[in-house]
């Protein structure tokens, strides 16, 4: 069986738990992959329960979702940090979160039979588990009691599906989740994300841009959860000068609050101003300033894909991550990436390579800047009618 698990570990673990899981499931198997009736399908329950940056690649499942059970209601189960994806999202009914301990290892385990049992007071009649993880499917999926119980099994754990999504290739994990709508039937005529700004996140927004003075909107992301797709500092600040310099433009730099002191510290080498928004936006009005951007420079991170679902123009950094996999999707974008081999088999937690992290560390300046240029006259050709959007 093919596994979609780099991890040398944690794919031998799987490969030992789906070998038991097999056995035991054994005659069960045989009825498995059963046509689901469409007529009987009243509840749904999606389950991505991490990253951010994941929970929001997978919002373009709900929209064909929604269309295909349109009396269904659909509810997703995700991280506390992600629930406000989701307000104002016409394609989901209801939002339950709890912090799995299996991702998140500093949430109390003790919480996870409370949930457990708040969580199979309803029955539902089609899960979906959107990660492909034995860990979810284990711990929610099978456990939520549903008739049916789809994902792929390249995670592990497709003993406990009743229905198995193929799985032909590595493509970008949008595509990845709409596979599982279109496995069921639906339709995917064009990609929705369903994340719409209100009227006072938008104000919010104009308030933020209106702190600095520019001809065009550019924002910086130099943070993100794991260092090792973290670009050098020293270059955010080197590229900021000079699209300062030659586009006049105003820059922001986003961040959580620990990204603070980074982004002073990346402020501070720099010749002209820039204004630090690290810990000063919430998540939603975060994406409506992306929204409001002309271009967005980031690191492999969450906000990426908040650019990508507002259409904002993207310059996506990228060194041990797979940008055929987490890069940029629909908007005008640029990837900026060397070719590594190692790349394709990092794990993006250790790095072995040496040079270490050399994949980040030889992208220059000038490659960033190359790259904002581009894009900046992309979407000067889209504006004006010359053009083809991304």
């Amino acid at each position: 069986m093919y596994y979609k698990i780099i991890n040398r570990k944690k794919k031998i673990a799987t490969q030992i738990a789906d070998t038991l899981g097999y056995a035991l499931w054994l005659p069960a198997l045989f009825f498995r992959n059963k046509t689901i009736p469409k007529k009987e399908i009243k509840e749904i329950l999606v389950v991505r329960t991490a990253y951010i940056g994941d929970v929001i690649m997978t919002l373009p499942l709900l929209k064909p979702l929604k269309q295909f059970y349109p009396k269904a209601k659909i509810t997703f189960l995700t991280s506390n940090g992600a629930r406000d994806l989701f307000k104002n999202n016409p394609y989901v009914d209801y939002v339950i979160t709890y912090d799995a301990f299996w991702f998140y290892p500093n949430s109390d385990k003790r919480d996870y039979a409370a949930f457990l049992k708040e969580f199979r007071k309803k029955r539902y009649d089609l899960v979906i588990e959107a990660r492909a993880d034995i860990r979810d499917i284990i711990f929610t999926t099978y456990l939520g009691r549903a008739r049916y119980r789809v994902s792929y099994k390249v995670g592990g754990g497709g003993f406990l599906l009743t229905n198995a999504v193929p799985f032909k290739e590595i493509k970008h994990k949008v595509e990845y989740h709409l596979d599982m709508a279109r496995h069921l039937g639906a339709q995917v005529d064009s990609v929705d994300w369903g994340l719409n700004s209100t009227k006072e996140e938008n104000r919010k927004a104009e308030e933020i841009l209106s702190t600095a003075k520019g001809q065009i909107n550019i924002a910086m992301h130099p943070g993100g959860r794991k260092s090792l797709k973290c670009w050098v500092p020293a270059r955010y600040a080197q590229v900021a000068d000079r699209l300062i310099s030659e586009f006049g433009a105003r820059v922001f730099f986003t961040g959580a609050p620990n990204e603070k002191e980074l982004i002073d510290g990346i402020i501070r080498q720099m010749k002209n101003t820039a204004v630090n928004l690290a810990g000063k936006t919430d998540m939603r009005t975060l994406a409506a300033f992306i929204g409001k951007l002309d271009l967005f420079i980031t690191n492999d991170s969450a906000p990426l894909h908040i650019a990508s679902a507002m259409k904002t123009p993207t310059v996506a950094i990228f060194g041990p991550s797979k940008s055929n996999e987490t890069g940029p999707y629909g908007n005008i974008h640029k990837v900026v990436e060397k070719d590594f081999p190692c790349r394709f088999t990092c794990d993006e937690d250790v790095c072995n390579h040496k040079p270490f992290n050399e994949c980040m560390e030889v992208i220059t300046s000038e490659d960033v800047f190359s790259a904002a240029k581009t894009v900046l006259k992309e979407k000067e050709k889209v504006k004006s009618g010359y053009g083809i959007q991304a």
